[in-house]
């Protein structure tokens, strides 16, 4: 039994924070209901990259975010349609929405309307800014929350312009924020046996992970330049450019300088008291990371690794995307799965990375054709008969 097995979700989201959230939840045992427009769906799955299969195309963005759920197409516009979305949320443990705010009050499937039906209802809204302060009715993407949150002010390389990162960084951490809000608002309803109502912005996500830049604020009166792959804090920790051009990174703490010094033959480094700290090698950093570099620049990556690794140092390669998912440890740990698709065949995919011991692991499911459960769950959950099903798509709700 997998540990949230029992657990229903409807979830009215779309793109990609909350859909990530659901489903590491579904993969987890949860049964998560995807609602769907009729006719498009998400419109992620019209997303780039496609990959083709013997029976069709199909978004590789959806299905990175969308597995093991069940869609419906459901017609939010049509008051069937909302109907529909009342008595489902009636019998949900938690429903998932990223509407503009208010939106969804307009047609009257906010939370306390749904309180109303489902007192146990966890309700949660992930917007871009909130459901308050002057910024709520603002609109925005995962690159708009990285800027103003902070991050690419954080990320690029000294002297240079802000970057962004090479993932979509807000989308994916506020969806880990949501997930967490859900479980611990359902851990709360355990206590009280109400539900109740999350706000999760995804500003404040981004915020939030500020953590030791802003704590260099606090404690400094420090705006962190950009430093590349240099640490703000800690001398060294980089990446370096070895002889055969490809790069390690090293991040080593003061029981580490020593045996760093000798696997490199920094023996002038090594003899310097003043060195032997970190806030010592803070103080000096273009020293220290001149003679690591030009060290480093005589050595082939896998011998310098090998030297570095054998004494305890931590270092690793800087790994391009293939390298990382045909890695031997990746691969040990599971970390490459797949799922079989009925227009692609097999396909390849990320699984959810935790393993549990009392319950059963996170399995891996394929992402829903679109509407694929519409009749199986209006009929289970409604107790809807096919002629009322094909009424409701006759007048649009569907």
């Amino acid at each position: 039994m997998r540990p949230l097995e029992g657990l229903v979700i409807l979830d009215l989201s779309r793109v990609l924070a909350c859909p990530f959230a659901t489903m590491l939840l579904a993969e987890m045992g949860a049964e998560v209901i995807k609602v769907e427009q009729p006719g498009s769906g998400d419109e992620t799955r019209s997303f780039e990259p496609f990959a083709e299969g013997p029976g069709g195309t199909v978004s590789g963005y959806y299905m990175a975010c969308n597995r093991a759920k069940r869609s419906v197409t459901v017609n939010l516009r049509h008051e069937e349609g909302r109907r529909i979305i009342r008595d489902l949320a009636a019998q949900a443990d938690v429903l998932v929405e990223n509407f503009p705010t208010g939106a969804l009050k307009k047609r009257g499937l906010d939370w306390a309307s749904l309180a109303a039906v489902n007192p146990r209802l966890v309700y949660l809204s992930c917007t871009g800014f909130g459901q308050s302060g002057p910024y709520a009715k603002r609109k925005g993407y995962d690159t708009v929350f990285q800027a103003m949150g902070g991050l690419m002010s954080l990320t690029g390389e000294r002297g240079g312009g802000p970057v962004k990162p090479g993932l979509p960084v807000a989308d994916l951490s506020s969806g880990l924020w949501v997930a967490i809000a859900i479980l611990s608002a359902l851990r709360g309803r355990d206590r009280t046996g109400k539900g109740g109502h999350v706000d999760v912005s995804m500003f404040d996500a981004q915020v939030a992970l500020l953590t030791i830049a802003a704590a260099r604020h606090f404690a400094l009166g420090e705006v962190p330049p950009r430093l590349g792959t240099e640490h703000p804090g800690r001398v060294p920790s980089a990446s370096f450019r070895c002889a055969d051009g490809r790069y390690l990174h090293v991040t080593a703490s003061d029981q580490h300088w020593a045996p760093l010094c000798a696997a490199l033959s920094l023996d002038t480094l090594a003899a310097d008291p003043g060195l032997a700290t970190n806030a010592g090698r803070v103080a000096r950093r273009e020293e220290v990371m001149r003679a690591m570099s030009a060290a480093l620049a005589e050595l082939p990556r896998g011998e310098a690794f090998a030297r570095l690794d054998g004494v305890g140092v931590p270092a690793g390669p800087v790994l391009e995307l293939d390298e990382v998912l045909a890695d031997e440890h990746v691969r040990a740990r599971g970390m490459v799965s797949s799922f079989e698709h009925p227009q692609l065949g097999r396909f390849p995919a990320l699984p959810v990375p935790l393993r549990f011991e009392g319950w059963g692991d996170p399995e891996v499911g394929r992402p829903p054709l679109l509407g694929e459960h519409t009749e199986a769950v209006l009929h289970e959950r409604l107790g809807l008969d096919a002629a009322r099903i094909a009424e409701l798509r006759e007048m649009g709700a569907l």
